[in-house]
């Protein structure tokens, strides 16, 4: 059963990266950005209900700005690329990364909370001056540092890959008859702290960049004098845009083992992680470069 589930998971990846390839993931955008329209429209309708004090409001609002996070999560950006492509070229587990996804996109919020009352409290910014703090310089910051964070984890991987070649060493300390003491980390302390540095570099990156939406729903409920409910709804939106990404992390994660399993020998070569992990984190530095000098 495994194995048909890791075999869909490898089909449907390739699936959409031959999409991808000829532009069919074109359409897909289109619906996402109609959807994002329906749902700020309806976004706007709530807000008034809300402020009128009618009953179930609350509530209402906060499908709403869940279903616009999700509709805004499937078009371009979220770090989806970055989230899919260390799932893909690590050995990185399915929960961990759908943790990290989860993290990253309640960060989102947290920076649209962050810029937008640090901007009128402190600062005394206008709506246009927030948007533009979002749009023109945390948004191009975010994809730079998606970007390098591909080139991290590309280096990483050719220096792994070239490590397998090398002739094995003998362990550090060995026949020196010591005792009670250790010469230098563990391979597990290695691991884990690779692993939270990894995880602060991927939530960190993703995380610069303010979901347009949230700050627009934050600056008009701070008009209307219901903050509180534009908080909520930020983090509503925030766990909409995870949904989209969890989703990619666990394809990756899947698709990768798939990719293993179907591999046969090739897949106990010992370079198989770090060549995936090359190649991933240059197709993550690529990408976030061709977007970042679209949007200069």
């Amino acid at each position: 059963m495994q194995r048909v589930i890791l075999t869909a998971a490898l089909a449907a990846a390739l699936a959409l990266a031959v999409m991808w390839l000829q532009g069919g993931l074109d359409g897909i955008a289109r619906w996402a950005i109609e959807g994002q329209r329906d749902f700020q429209n309806a976004m706007a309708g709530a807000l008034r209900s809300l402020r009128a004090g009618e009953p179930g409001a609350l509530a209402t609002l906060m499908g709403i700005t869940f279903a616009y996070g999700f509709f805004h999560a499937v078009g371009p950006g979220h770090g989806k690329i970055l989230i899919g492509g260390y799932g893909a070229g690590s050995g990185v587990r399915a929960g961990r990364l759908a943790g990290i996804a989860l993290a990253a996109s309640l960060a989102q919020a947290t920076t649209a909370v962050v810029l937008v009352y640090a901007g009128v409290l402190v600062l005394g910014w206008s709506r246009e001056q927030l948007v533009g703090a979002g749009d023109e310089i945390l948004t191009p910051v975010s994809y730079a540092a998606i970007g390098l964070v591909g080139v991290y984890l590309a280096l990483r991987g050719l220096r792994n890959v070239l490590r397998q070649w090398r002739p094995a060493a003998q362990p550090h300390g060995a026949g020196c008859g010591c005792k009670g003491h250790s010469h230098g980390p563990s391979a597990e302390q290695v691991s884990k702290l690779r692993g939270w540095r990894d995880s602060a570099l991927l939530i960190g990156s993703i995380a610069i960049r303010p979901c347009t939406g949230a700050l627009f729903l934050l600056i008009l409920t701070w008009r209307m004098g219901i903050e509180a409910a534009g908080i909520a709804g930020a983090y509503a939106m925030g766990l909409g845009t995870a949904s989209v990404t969890v989703a990619v992390a666990l394809l990756a994660v899947s698709a990768r083992d798939g990719a293993l399993v179907w591999s046969g020998p090739i897949a106990r070569a010992r370079a198989v992680i770090p060549a995936l992990e090359l190649v991933a984190g240059a197709l993550v530095a690529v990408v976030s470069w061709q977007i970042l000098m679209q949007w200069l």
